[in-house]
C-alpha cells in the first residue's frame, strides 16, 4: 500500500482536469522479440466481429475477451510490431497499449490544484409517490455548494428518487461511510479495473480485483458524496441527498484510468439503466488525443485514433440507451477552443513528454469534448471563475461549485480551505496522508481541514476539502439526478427515467444566467497566478465561456413546468 500511495499520492487532479491520464507513446523497444504484451483493439466502422477477430490474428494477436457493443477487443500480441501491423489493417481502427489514459497525479507535484489548501497547510505546519424531502446536515454549514446550487431548497420540495441510479465512474466509492451506505446500489456497482502491481502496489486481494465498496485512491468517494450523501442527521448531504449511487471503478489505486476500464463501465451503465453518469477525469496518456498531430510518431497517432474512436463509440452508445453524461470541463485553465501548446504528454511512461502543437478541429480531450457530453467550469464561493478552470465557449455547458482556495482576495477567507468543497474520503487514506491516526482520530493540526462523524452504532464517516472541476462536475451530476428524479416517468428496464437530451435541455433552462466579469479579461496575477492564468471569457449573459448557459440550480430544476411532466 505504502509504495502505492508514494507512487501517486492522493487521488488529486493537478494541471488538468480533474483525473488526468496516461497511457504510451508508441511501442517501446524491447530487446526480446519474443515477449508478448496486452492491447486494446477497436475494429473499423461496420466490421463484422469475425472480420475484426481475422484481422486482429493477421496482424499476429490473439482475442482474450471482447466488448461487442463498442467494438472493442482485449489482444494479446508481441511487443514489437503489433501497432503498426493493427494501424496499417483497413478492419481495424488500430491498437493501442493497455496503459493509462488517465491519472490522478502526485499530491506533493508543484501546481497541484485539488489540494492546495492542504499543502499550504502542510508548509505552514514545517513552516415514492409523492417526493421524498430531506433536511440538513451538521457540517452542511461548511457546503457553500449546497446553497449555491440551492439545493437547501430543492430538497424541501424533492431530495431524489431512490429509482434514480447516478454512477461514479472514477477510482472507487468507500461503501462504509454512513453517509454512503444508504444510498449505494451494490446490485449495480461494479470493478472494472484490476490492480496492476507495477503502478498500484501489491494487490490487496487475491484476484486483484478491489471489492466493491471500497476506494484506495479517495477521489471517487469525495465525488459519490458531493452527489449523494446521506441527509441523516450526519456529516454532510449531498445535492441530491436520496438517489443510488453506483459504483462504476474504471480507474486504478494508483489514480491512472485506463481505455477498457472506462469503456467498459460506460457500456455497463448504458445496459443496466443507469440514469446519469459522472465523470471526474480526463483521458490520455495524452491531454489532448489527436488523429494526426505532426508531432507525434506514426504509432502514436494510431494509438490516439484508438482511444478517440473508442471513446466516441462507448459515450454515443450510453447516450442512446439513456445515460445523461456528466464530465469535468478540466483544470488546466486553457481556453478549450484554443488550446495552448501541450506539454505534458504523454505522462506515462515517466519523463517521455514532449512539446506538441494541439490543431483545435483534430485534437480531442477526452471525455468531456466528446459527444453528448455535459461539460462544467468550476467556480468559488464568490462565484468567480476558479483560477485553475478550464473555459470557452465551445465546450462550456454550465458552471458549478468547484471550489477556488485563492478566492476572496483582500478578505479573511483568502486562501483559506473553506473555499473548497468538503466532502466525504475515505479513513485509509487520510491514514496514508498522516492526517488521521491509527486510533481513527484526527492528527492535531488538521482540525479544521479533515472532520469525523460518528453515529449511535459508531460507524464513522471522514470528510476533507478537494477542489477542482472534478468537485464541480458532481454538484451538476447531482442536480441532473434531481432532474430525472422530478421530471421523469415510467419506462425502460428501471422502470424510470428520463431522455438525456431533456435532462440536459432542464439543466440548462433551468441554470442561473451569470454575466461575464466588467473587463472580461481575468487576470490572477494578484492571487500568485503567472500570466498564462489569464482569461478572456466571451459571450452573453444568457450563454458565456466562463458560465455556460448559468450555474447549475437545484430549485430551479426540480419546480420548473416541462412539456414532459406527468404529474
Amino acid at each position: 500500500m505504502g509504495y502505492k500511495r508514494k507512487l501517486t499520492g492522493v487521488a488529486v487532479a493537478a494541471a488538468t482536469l480533474t483525473l488526468t491520464a496516461a497511457g504510451l507513446a508508441s511501442a517501446p523497444a524491447y530487446a526480446d522479440n519474443s515477449a508478448t504484451a496486452e492491447y486494446t483493439v477497436v475494429a473499423a466502422d461496420n466490421v463484422s466481429a469475425a472480420d475484426a477477430a481475422a484481422a486482429i490474428s493477421k496482424a499476429g494477436g490473439k482475442v482474450i475477451s471482447s466488448n461487442d457493443a463498442v467494438g472493442m477487443y482485449t489482444v494479446q500480441a508481441p511487443q514489437n510490431g503489433f501497432v503498426e501491423k493493427a494501424g496499417a489493417s483497413s478492419q481495424l481502427v488500430g491498437a493501442t497499449h493497455k496503459a493509462a489514459i488517465g491519472k490522478a497525479p502526485k499530491k506533493e507535484q508543484p501546481g497541484d490544484v485539488e489540494r492546495e489548501a492542504q499543502q499550504a497547510a502542510k508548509a505552514a505546519k514545517r513552516g415514492g409517490n409523492k417526493p421524498a424531502t430531506a433536511g440538513m446536515d451538521p457540517l452542511d454549514d461548511k457546503l457553500w455548494g449546497l446553497t449555491t446550487v440551492r439545493s437547501d431548497k430543492a430538497r424541501k420540495v424533492n431530495a431524489g428518487d431512490k429509482r434514480v441510479t447516478v454512477g461514479v465512474l472514477d477510482t472507487g466509492v468507500d461503501a462504509s461511510n454512513p453517509d454512503i451506505a444508504p444510498n449505494f446500489n451494490w446490485a449495480l456497482s461494479k470493478n472494472f479495473a484490476k490492480d496492476m502491481v507495477d503502478i498500484d502496489g501489491p494487490c490487496e486481494v487475491a484476484s486483484c480485483l478491489d471489492p466493491v465498496g471500497t476506494d484506495d485512491g479517495g477521489h471517487g468517494t469525495h465525488v459519490a458524496g458531493t452527489i449523494g450523501a446521506a441527509a441523516n442527521g450526519l456529516g454532510v448531504s449531498g445535492v441530491a441527498p436520496n438517489v443510488s449511487l453506483v459504483e462504476l471503478k474504471g480507474g486504478q489505486d494508483s489514480g491512472y484510468f485506463f481505455l477498457e476500464p472506462v469503456v467498459n463501465a460506460l457500456v455497463h451503465a448504458a445496459n443496466n439503466g443507469i440514469d446519469v453518469v459522472n465523470m471526474s477525469f480526463y483521458v490520455d496518456p495524452w491531454l489532448f488525443n489527436c488523429t494526426a498531430n505532426p508531432a507525434d510518431s506514426p504509432a502514436a497517432q494510431a494509438e490516439q485514433r484508438t482511444i478517440i474512436k473508442a471513446m466516441f463509440r462507448a459515450l454515443t452508445y450510453a447516450h442512446l440507451k439513456g445515460v445523461t453524461l456528466v464530465s469535468a470541463l478540466g483544470n488546466n485553465h486553457d481556453d478549450k477552443g484554443h488550446p495552448r501548446a501541450d506539454i505534458s504528454s504523454p505522462d506515462y511512461p515517466a519523463d517521455t513528454a514532449y512539446e506538441r502543437p494541439i490543431d483545435n478541429g483534430s485534437c480531442w480531450d477526452l471525455p468531456t469534448e466528446g459527444p453528448f457530453v455535459i461539460s462544467v467550469t468550476a467556480l468559488g464561493p464568490s462565484l468567480n471563475k476558479a483560477d485553475y478552470s478550464d473555459y470557452g465557449t465551445e465546450r462550456a455547458t454550465v458552471s458549478a461549485p468547484g471550489g477556488y482556495f485563492r478566492d476572496g482576495l483582500g478578505t479573511d477567507t483568502y486562501r483559506t480551505v473553506g473555499n473548497e468543497i468538503l466532502s466525504t474520503y475515505p479513513k485509509k487514506v487520510l491514514q496514508e496522508e498522516g492526517t488521521v491516526d491509527a486510533d481513527g482520530n484526527v492528527v492535531a493540526g488538521f482540525e479544521d481541514s479533515v472532520f469525523k462523524a460518528c453515529n449511535a452504532a459508531g460507524q464513522c464517516g471522514y470528510y476533507t476539502y478537494l477542489q477542482g472541476t472534478s468537485m464541480a462536475s458532481p454538484h451538476a451530476s447531482g442536480v441532473a439526478a434531481l432532474i430525472v428524479s422530478a421530471h421523469g416517468s415510467k419506462q425502460g428496464r428501471n422502470g424510470f427515467g428520463l431522455d438525456p437530451w431533456k435532462v440536459e435541455y432542464i439543466l440548462t433552462h433551468t441554470a442561473a444566467e451569470h454575466a461575464c466579469p466588467n473587463p472580461p479579461l481575468v487576470s490572477y496575477v494578484d492571487v500568485g497566478r503567472p500570466a498564462e492564468f489569464d482569461a478572456l471569457c466571451q459571450g452573453t449573459k444568457q450563454f458565456n465561456g466562463f458560465y455556460g448557459h448559468g450555474i447549475v440550480d437545484a430549485y430551479a430544476a426540480v419546480t420548473a413546468h416541462t412539456p414532459w411532466d406527468h404529474h
